[in-house]
């Protein structure tokens, strides 16, 4: 089969994920695999052929972050249960201060999002960022899209997130490596999505006094200046057992990563086996449960866990599921001549890099799901890294976070973020196009900018 013939497939496997999923409403679970079998056989693979590929491609991602991506879930959902969440924002505001609150939102959403769903992030936080704003009178446009864009900012680009563990999963990425530089790209980020944030505050008022829970601005209650502190309790963690369920995890995991470079730090004895087993993602993120267990039991009670944990896994399943129907489609793929004559021919391109942004870019504008445009993104460009040469740790750790990049933007209408931001903070949908759409495209330049950068230096 020619090469015109494979690539013309291809497009229209990418035009039926689109299709099937932003238009017909279908689970990506579903049109991910019926992408991959209509390819499989369309290209020439056999049905024989198609079936074990999709077989092993779905058992081999799902060995590799199944265990992964529940844990992390269970965790946020623990800290989103047991008021962890509001502990650590509190936190964070006392020591960025209230004079910069708009600031201290912005890293909160940032922390926040790496073991929570940006969603559940802002719904959560949603009501201190409307206090602190009705406190220092200004726009709730202001501390909404600061909140909003460091919540987005590690949902792309920080594991345990799922997104950018399923691509690194698929691209052979060290998870270590993305959690490390994914920190570097979110900084700028954060600076970036300030600045645009505090000048749209400035030119577009909305007064956050009048923005009701999950409503329009319009006749709602004022926000009191005790509204952060009406959550507060007792029997809430303390800052550093908040914190704790998510920092070990991620310390373990980059020693690990540490201990396995060439210049081997810490010897090739005790110290090293022992990093390389607790910093294995798997085994650090059940550290991360256990932790998150054994601090909301002694504040919540066991009947919050056990709720924390059914919900988190209800909501891990889904997600687990597109996970491994990306990694079949990869398979697929990779059993096909497509991956030789797309290497061949983009070579000559020298798009490197960005191409994996262009393309999750396109998916996640069409389709609306960050986690499905870097699933799926990463699937088509793990056969073509060598190609592209992206072959490195280093690289293939900045391509997974292109891909995170290209993912992040444009978030519209066919986006649930989109509508939990403008519904949460009073935005019309004309406002969320103008402001919120626009600063997602803010967080995809300015991470690619520095992306494309990193791979200068590094």
């Amino acid at each position: 089969m020619s090469g015109i013939i494979l690539i013309a497939l291809l497009v229209a496997a990418i035009a039926f994920i689109v299709f099937g999923t932003a238009k017909l409403k279908i689970h990506p679970f579903l049109v991910l695999l019926v992408a991959a079998i209509g390819f499989g056989l369309f290209a020439g693979l056999g049905a024989d052929a198609t079936i074990a590929a999709i077989v092993s491609g779905f058992g081999g991602t799902l060995g590799g972050i199944g265990i992964i991506i529940a844990a992390g879930t269970i965790i946020g959902m623990i800290l989103e249960r047991s008021g962890g969440a509001q502990v650590m924002a509190e936190a964070i505001i006392r020591l960025i201060g209230k004079a910069r609150s708009a600031m201290a939102m912005s890293i909160t959403g940032a922390v926040v999002s790496i073991p929570v769903f940006c969603d559940s992030g802002f719904v959560i936080l949603s009501p201190l960022a409307r206090s602190l704003a009705a406190k220092a009178k200004g726009s709730m446009v202001t501390y909404a899209l600061a909140l909003a864009m460091g919540l987005l900012a590690t949902h792309v680009f920080v594991p345990p997130t799922p997104g950018p563990i399923a691509g690194a999963q698929e691209l052979g990425a060290d998870i270590g490596l993305v959690i490390v530089l994914g920190i570097v790209v979110t900084l700028p980020v954060l600076v970036a999505t300030y600045l645009y944030a505090v000048f749209q505050g400035n030119r577009h008022y909305i007064d956050p006094e009048r923005v009701s829970i999950g409503g329009s601005e319009a006749g709602s209650e004022p926000v009191t200046e005790d509204e952060p502190t009406a959550a507060r309790s007792s029997n809430r963690p303390s800052t550093f057992a908040a914190f704790l369920p998510i920092a070990l995890p991620i310390v373990l995991i980059a020693l690990n990563s540490i201990a396995a470079t060439e210049a081997a730090p810490f010897g090739d004895g005790i110290v090293t086996t022992t990093l390389t087993f607790l910093g294995n993602p798997n085994i650090a993120l059940l550290a991360g449960v256990f932790i998150a267990f054994y601090v909301t039991a002694q504040t919540r009670g066991q009947a919050v866990t056990q709720d924390a944990v059914q919900r988190a896994l209800s909501v891990a399943g889904p997600i687990i599921l597109i996970t491994g129907a990306g990694g079949a489609l990869g398979a697929v793929l990779r059993e096909t001549p497509v991956t030789d004559y797309l290497g061949q021919n983009l070579a000559l391109t020298n798009l490197g890099i960005f191409l994996p942004f262009l393309l999750a870019f396109a998916i996640k504008t069409a389709q609306g799901s960050s986690t499905v445009a870097i699933v799926t993104t990463a699937a088509i460009i793990a056969p073509l890294t060598g190609s592209l040469g992206l072959e490195t740790p280093t690289e293939l750790a900045l391509t997974t976070l292109a891909i995170g990049a290209g993912s992040a933007m444009i978030s519209h209408a066919n986006d649930s973020y989109f509508w939990v931001v403008t519904q949460f903070s009073g935005m019309t949908p004309a406002q969320g196009y103008r402001l919120y759409s626009t600063a997602t495209i803010v967080v995809g330049t300015v991470s690619m900018a520095t992306i494309f950068v990193l791979t200068l230096v590094l």
